[in-house]
C-alpha cells in the first residue's frame, strides 16, 4: 500500500482554451472601458470613436488578460503544480504588456515587477481581501454551533496546562512563592 500524501495530484489544464475565455471575457471589459472613455471626451465622435479614437483600451485590456491567463496555466502545466508563482508570472507578463504602452524598457519592468508582486501576494495570502475561505463541504449551520458551544477552559485548567508565570498566577501563589524563596535563599519575604 502506497504511503498517503497530502499532495494532490496535478491535472494538466488547457492553455488556450482558458485563454481564449479570459482574453474575450477581458476583451469586453476593455469595450465597456473604451465605451465609457469614449462617452467623457469633450469632442462628440460619434460611436465608432469606442473603435477609432478609444479603441487601445480594448487591445490592451485583452492582452494584458490572455497574457495573464495563457502564462499562468502554462508555467502551472510545466511545473505540474498550482500555487502563487505561476499568478505572479502571469502577472509579471501581463504588467509587462501594460508598459509596452509607455514604450521604455524601465517601464516594461516596473509595470510588469508590480503586478507580479501585487498579484502574487495576493494570491499567497488567500486570494480574499476578506481572510481565509471557508470549507466547502462543511455545513454553515453546524459550523456556527460548534463555535457557539465551544466553551472556555476553566482557569484551573488553564493554570495546570501552563503553569504558573508570564502574568499567569494561582490562588495562594504569593505564599508559595515565599516559601520557595525562604528555602532556596534563606530571606524572609514580607507579606503584602
Amino acid at each position: 500500500m502506497a504511503p498517503h500524501s497530502d499532495e494532490h495530484d496535478y491535472h494538466p489544464k488547457d492553455a488556450l482554451q482558458a485563454t481564449l475565455k479570459t482574453t474575450m471575457l477581458t476583451g469586453g471589459v476593455g469595450l465597456f472601458a473604451s465605451a465609457v472613455q469614449n462617452t467623457l471626451t469633450r469632442k462628440n465622435v460619434g460611436p465608432w470613436g469606442v473603435f477609432t479614437r478609444t479603441g487601445g483600451t480594448i487591445g490592451i485590456f485583452a492582452a494584458m488578460g490572455g497574457t495573464y491567463e495563457f502564462v499562468k496555466t502554462a508555467s502551472a502545466n510545466l511545473r505540474q503544480k498550482e500555487d502563487h508563482y505561476n499568478v505572479a508570472l502571469g502577472g509579471f507578463f501581463s504588467g509587462a504588456i501594460l508598459g509596452l504602452k509607455v514604450r521604455t524598457f524601465p517601464a516594461v519592468l516596473g509595470y510588469g515587477v508590480g503586478l507580479a508582486v501585487t498579484l502574487g501576494a495576493f494570491e499567497y495570502t488567500g486570494g480574499s481581501f476578506f481572510g481565509k475561505k471557508r470549507e466547502p463541504n462543511v455545513d454553515e449551520f453546524e459550523r456556527r454551533e460548534r463555535i457557539r458551544t465551544a466553551y472556555r477552559t476553566s482557569g484551573e485548567e488553564t493554570l495546570a496546562q501552563l503553569g504558573e508565570g508570564r502574568g499567569i498566577y494561582g490562588p495562594g501563589y504569593a505564599e508559595r512563592r515565599r516559601e520557595r524563596i525562604k528555602e532556596a535563599y534563606g530571606i524572609e519575604v514580607p507579606a503584602s
